[in-house]
């Protein structure tokens, strides 16, 4: 607080809804249904139309359908990336300059900004940017190549002066890189405090990879109407036109600044740094230029991960060699508190220190700078309302315990590190306080001054070297400093509570199996009553008399015991498969069995194959009982197996006719059964596909378990049944996909794979589809219409010579032109989704 007011009054203002944008560019904000809701004011001078004439009015009155139809493009593209999508040079009519556009959804706006192409160059933003991060690639080190990404950004942009800077954990920055062009002062080294860069504006760079201000002091252009229909103004969190804080303005111009671009620089999605580019007078990049700064950022961030991960790795292998150099300190017998002792002389390898105490069953060991006794006893009763298993860091005990004020030139700064949960055992190490000048860009103390509202904070106007001396605080503790603590609590965790974690490890697996068979045993208590129960309603139909019912109730448990008794009827040989399958069946639908088909060779399976394969098939027919084929009169099961050319056993189970099918919400034991006992007991494969039209599932029993009979090699007992076939599923058999841009491609793959479709084959070209069709003719086709120089509208005849129903997309929506054969023909517009598409299929399949 100054004077009454809070600081973080700026971290609360609104950036995102400033209601304006900058004027080198214009934005117009959409419905969904492609209708204006918003426009800048400045729109006239760029469409020749007026915000209030504009407003209300289809996109299509204003811009011409072929810019019109790479938006929607670009639009698809955002949609799936959830990224600001932009294209370059674009005419938005036949006499207009080209443009460049950007586009995004914003809530329920459609969001597209325009502003002037750079027609004088032609960048190969990726040559360049390639070129750029191999020269990152080969500097010496990390400081190395920070100064090199700065000057190069510098000579991609033309800016005066170009810094890399990096956040603290406290959100306070300094400059550690440095590029600029004679006469205007360096900022190199100098550090911002947290409230120059507000918590809103580093979350929005963390979204928003870039910044540009082209002119701090052009008067900003309004959005029209500045709130929308639903009573909220235009969220601009994404926009690369939005308009500056006035705040931010006033700071940019008490340093000097005319024009800013920022690049953010990511730490595994965090905000790491930015670019910070500053020019003396106004300069405007071009959307295309700024965008491959964008990527060079990017790249740097990426090349920056890199690094971190090198470093990572590198304490990681000192994490392990500590722990092997611990555990052998602590095998030699001697007792826990003089094992430890001896820690100090191996963690002072890695961890620099000024002092060190343990504090263990109550007794205390020390050595070097520390506090007291009596003072440590004060600081581990503070430790103990910390995290029980978390290491606790500081650099200023005084700040966390008012008494470490008092012992700062000891013991200014310590490393905590529990080493049991219960009682509070530590492992402590201390630094001493280290009296440091920190050099800040001005006095970072922002004085309060009289506005046209009251009191507000107002920007520095100083950014001269600024120092400041700091007490009571040691050397910070650095990020290997904690990996390294925390790997040595796991391990000294593990040396003293290694008994005790034996101990409830094995009451944990013991209560684990006791579970599993308990829940084994309900499961297959539930599964036996159930069947029971199926049993007596299914034996009651056309039954006169109690003989007759239970002599029928009593054949078909007879029936069923037979599947379990197989297991040892051949004296633990090789046994056939289809008595199997036959018995499981039988004993639940007796006379009406015709409703599974079953076709494949005598085969035999080994003992453990045929106990797997009759837990499989118990749990198959009971789910179809339960949920499947089985539930209704007209339900049908085709179970085919045969051997492929390794003589391993393929077996297909697939169900149709029966009520919807669902996946399961949660996977049971029965399922587990299904799903995993021939990979995990026989080495072989299993998949299990929930298709709306009826449950699939398929098994590959390896050839060690599998046999020919000898009296029947090859016979088929039955017409073959074709494995798998997706009878009534919604998007059965193979889809043909024609999309020429590979993203839009790709999400389209995915819906239609969700939507049941067995395989999805993509193609980009006329002649690429034609040969697909020739070689398998789909069971229907999902076209794009507008395929670069050449359109889909001979793919589709083809199609409609075979009979093979199809759907267009198009991003030309309502008014794309269509030949007459296919003006009825039913369209997609894009941006479209899963819902549309499998609609628009089933309305072409007629079902």
């Amino acid at each position: 607080m100054i004077g009454g007011v809070d600081l973080s009054n700026c971290d609360r203002e609104p950036i995102h809804l400033v209601g304006a944008i900058q004027p080198s560019g214009f934005l117009i904000a959409l419905s969904t249904d492609w209708i204006v809701k918003h426009a800048s004011s400045n729109i006239g001078a760029w469409l020749g139309v007026e915000p209030d004439a504009l407003l209300g009015l289809p996109l299509t009155e204003v811009m011409e359908e072929e810019a019109l139809h790479a938006i929607r493009g670009r639009l698809q593209l955002s949609l799936i990336n959830g990224s600001v999508e932009r294209a370059f040079r674009l005419k938005l009519s036949a006499s207009a300059l080209p443009l460049d556009i950007a586009v995004h959804l914003s809530g329920q706006s459609i969001i597209i900004e325009a502003e002037p192409s750079e027609t004088d160059s032609e960048l190969d933003v990726g040559s360049m940017v390639r070129a750029m991060i191999g020269r990152l690639q080969r500097t010496a080190d990390f400081d190395a190549c920070c100064r090199e990404a700065a000057r190069q950004l510098r000579s991609l942009t033309g800016f005066d002066r170009v810094m890399i800077y990096r956040f603290d954990r406290d959100g306070a920055g300094e400059v550690i890189a440095e590029s600029a062009v004679r006469g205007v002062p360096s900022y190199l080294g100098l550090r911002y405090p947290a409230s120059d860069i507000p918590k809103q504006a580093r979350a929005l760079y963390e979204r928003n990879w870039l910044r540009c201000i082209d002119d701090v002091g052009a008067p900003p252009a309004a959005i029209l109407p500045p709130i929308g229909p639903e009573g909220e103004p235009l969220d601009l969190s994404m926009s690369v036109l939005r308009s500056v804080s006035p705040i931010h303005c006033e700071y940019l111009r008490n340093m000097g600044v005319a024009a800013s671009l920022s690049v953010s620089i990511l730490r595994r999605g965090k905000l790491w740094g930015l670019f910070a580019c500053h020019n003396m007078v106004p300069r405007r990049l071009s959307l295309e230029r700024r965008t491959a700064a964008e990527l060079y950022g990017q790249m740097f961030s990426f090349l920056l991960e890199g690094v971190e991960r090198d470093r990572e790795e590198a304490y990681e292998a000192k994490a392990r060699l500590l722990h092997t150099r611990i555990m052998a300190v602590m095998a030699d017998g001697a007792s826990s508190m003089e094992n430890l002792g001896r820690l100090r002389g191996e963690v002072g390898h890695y961890i620099r220190s000024d002092g060190f105490a343990i504090v263990l069953g109550g007794q205390t060991l020390v050595d070097g700078s520390t506090p007291t006794p009596e003072e440590l006893l004060g600081l581990v009763r503070m430790l103990n309302r910390t995290h029980a298993s978390r290491v606790f860091a500081t650099s200023e005990i005084g700040q966390v315990h008012q008494p470490g004020v008092d012992f700062a030139e000891r013991a200014a700064g310590m490393l905590a590190i529990p080493v049991s949960r219960k009682p509070r055992d530590y492992i402590i190490f201390f630094r001493k306080e280290s009296l440091r000048t920190v050099t800040w860009a001005g006095n970072p103390d922002k004085p309060v001054e009289a506005g046209p509202n009251g009191q507000r904070l107002t920007p520095r106007k100083s950014f001269e070297a600024w120092k400041e001396t700091v007490h009571g605080q040691s050397e910070p503790w650095s990020e290997a400093d904690l990996r390294i603590a925390d790997s040595l609590r796991i391990t000294l965790m593990e040396v003293v509570l290694r008994l005790a974690d034996q101990a409830e490890e094995e009451r944990r697996t013991a209560r684990e199996r006791q579970e599993l068979l308990i829940a084994e045993l309900n499961h297959r208590v539930r599964n036996i009553l159930s069947l029971v129960r199926a049993l007596l309603v299914q034996s009651r139909a056309g039954v006169t008399r109690v003989e007759e019912f239970a002599e029928i109730v009593g054949g078909r448990i007879q029936a069923l015991a037979r599947a379990h008794d197989q297991l040892t009827a051949e004296n633990w040989k090789p046994s056939p498969l289809r008595p199997l399958i036959a018995a499981e069946v039988d004993a639940y639908l007796g006379s009406r069995a015709e409703r599974v088909v079953l076709s494949g060779p005598e085969v035999l399976l080994s003992p453990p194959a045929l106990s797997v394969m009759a837990l499989i098939m118990h749990e198959l027919v009971t789910n179809a009982a339960k949920y499947g084929a089985f539930v209704d009169s007209g339900g049908r099961v085709k179970v085919h197996w045969s051997l492929d050319d390794r003589d391993a056993l393929e077996l297909c189970w697939e169900e149709s006719g029966g009520p919807p099918v669902q996946a399961p919400t949660r996977q049971g034991f029965g399922t587990t059964i299904i799903e995993r006992s021939v990979p995990h007991e026989l080495k072989g494969e299993a998949t299990v596909t929930y298709a709306l039209a009826g449950l699939k599932a398929r098994f590959t029993v390896p050839a060690i378990h599998v046999s020919l009979a000898p009296e029947r090699p090859a016979a088929v007992i039955e017409a073959a049944v074709t494995p798998c076939a997706a009878a009534d599923a919604p998007l059965g058999g193979t889809v043909l996909l024609l999309e020429d841009n590979m993203i839009i491609a790709m999400s389209a793959e995915d819906m239609l794979l969700k939507l049941g479709a067995e395989r999805v084959e993509t193609v980009a070209s006329v002649r690429q589809a034609l040969v697909a069709i020739a070689d398998d003719p789909p069971a229907m086709a999902l076209l794009d219409v507008n395929l670069g120089t050449e359109t889909s509208f001979p793919v589709a005849e083809r199609l409609r010579e075979l009979g093979i129903p199809f759907l267009f997309a198009t991003g030309y929506g309502e008014s794309a032109i269509f030949p007459e054969e296919f003006r009825d023909a039913l369209v997609l517009r894009k941006p479209y989704d899963s819902e549309q598409v499998r609609r628009g299929l089933q309305t072409v399949r007629g079902t």
